[in-house]
């Protein structure tokens, strides 16, 4: 999604620079940041607060309190506050990474200055990760060639750990929306059971609930996945990134061997309220028969609203509800799952699944195999067949073949090289090349 322009703030001043009490929104921290203030101003000399704000992505700002001693302060691990605001609402977020500070006053003898508890008890509680991909795409299809440089995703997510069973999630992607926000809490001592509240993936194959920084292809899922998980290629559902609103259960039993979850969600995507009055049911087993041998089957039982036309369900009507119905069977070979830090030390695997759906009257099915294997320290060989019809009366069937390689160049961090050659069963073959640098941390 292209980057929007800045837009002048009620006072005249670009949204991007200094203006920090546009809509009154500092107003409402007056207090917190005069408390800090006290705070530096007690323990070090020559201390200074920074606050900056942006609205550069999509009416999101971010604040960033940063504390710094200009002579003295020794800031080994910085204390940083970042609030981030949507639509002037402020998202619950405070961010702090924060190790023991030090100072010494140049008047005295040295003195170690103790952080008030607050900030100790939030630097230990918070994980702050994030990633990018980045790359470029040539395409020949229809006797024409296409080529883009693109941004696939920017995301970025913080977890809080309130206490050692409770916890919240907050997800952002800057190339589109907010994407995921909710709460976990495990009421047994193990990991037999646990509730999760909010906005996150839903539980439908084995390929939805994991990060595409694990997943071996640039276009991450297979087209079934996309399809039938609410990915985005499903005119009737629209994109939603495979995530709802709902509640789930989920644990672990049988001495970790069995996984299991049941949700109940809107079934109606992201960041909006239900569209029907029925509610989707999800469901998932997993099976590990050895640490790096799982077998997975899942399922949804739910009623869709129409969105929008759809050349796969073409008897559907916008607005209408309609049977929204889906399946998967799958399993997960590794060679070894210890240590795997997707840099030095990889594994071979291979991933496969038949997935199934319904949609009103119309049936969709499809299956996909993907193998990874290291050759060198750094290198892996990727191959993957995709297959899915949309609709088996109408015959609308693909196959994709996947061939490719990818350089890990850091720990979560590497450059991929994937060509796809796609057979479509009532259209020309066509195929596209892509490059991709994966940056995380």
């Amino acid at each position: 999604m292209a980057h929007r322009g800045t837009r002048p703030t009620e006072h005249g001043q670009d949204s991007d620079g200094m203006c920090c009490y546009e809509h009154g929104i500092l107003e409402g921290f007056e207090e917190i940041i005069l408390s800090i203030n006290k705070w530096i101003m007690a323990g070090f000399k020559n201390s200074a607060i920074f606050v900056m704000y942006s609205q550069g992505w999509r009416k999101c700002g971010i604040f960033i309190v940063v504390l710094r001693n200009i002579d003295n302060f020794v800031a080994h691990k910085k204390l940083i506050i970042l609030f981030m605001l949507r639509r002037n609402l402020l998202l619950i977020f405070c961010i702090i990474v924060c190790g023991c500070l030090y100072a010494q006053d140049t008047t005295s003898k040295n003195r170690t200055i103790t952080i008030p508890s607050w900030a100790a008890t939030l630097s230990e509680s918070m994980e702050l990760h994030g990633y990018a991909q980045a790359g470029y795409t040539w395409r020949h299809q229809n006797g024409m060639n296409t080529n883009t440089f693109d941004v696939k995703r920017i995301l970025f997510w913080a977890k809080a750990r309130v206490t050692d069973r409770w916890s919240f999630l907050f997800m952002h992607d800057f190339s589109s929306v907010v994407q995921e926000f909710y709460t976990d809490y495990r009421f047994t001592r193990g990991k037999e059971f646990s509730v999760r509240f909010g906005q996150f993936k839903n539980s439908l194959s084995m390929q939805n609930p994991l990060s595409p920084t694990k997943l071996d292809l640039i276009d991450c899922y297979s087209q079934a996945v996309v399809y039938l998980t609410g990915c985005g290629s499903d005119p009737l559902n629209g994109v939603q990134y495979g995530r709802d609103l709902g509640l789930m259960v989920y644990g672990d039993v049988f001495n970790d061997k069995l996984h299991y979850e049941f949700a109940v969600m809107n079934g109606s995507g992201i960041n909006r309220k239900d569209n029907n009055n029925q509610k989707d049911v999800f469901a998932k087993l997993e099976y590990r028969m050895q640490p790096n041998f799982r077998m997975v089957v899942s399922g949804q039982l739910g009623k869709g609203h129409a969105l929008a036309k759809s050349v796969y369900c073409p008897d559907i009507q916008v607005g209408e509800d309609y049977t929204r119905d889906r399946w998967s069977v799958g399993a997960e070979w590794k060679h070894h799952v210890e240590g795997v830090d997707y840099w030095k030390n990889r594994t071979a695997q291979i991933q496969t699944e038949v997935l199934g759906g319904r949609d009103g009257n119309n049936h969709s099915i499809g299956a996909y195999a993907t193998a990874c294997l290291p050759v060198c320290e750094v290198l892996d060989v990727i191959a993957s067949a995709d297959y899915f019809d949309y609709n088996t009366d109408l015959g609308l069937g693909q196959m994709n073949w996947v061939f490719g390689v990818q350089h890990w160049f850091y720990k979560n961090c590497r450059i991929q090289l994937q060509y796809t050659h796609a057979n479509p069963a009532k259209s020309k073959h066509f195929g596209y090349l892509q490059t991709q640098v994966q940056v995380a941390f």
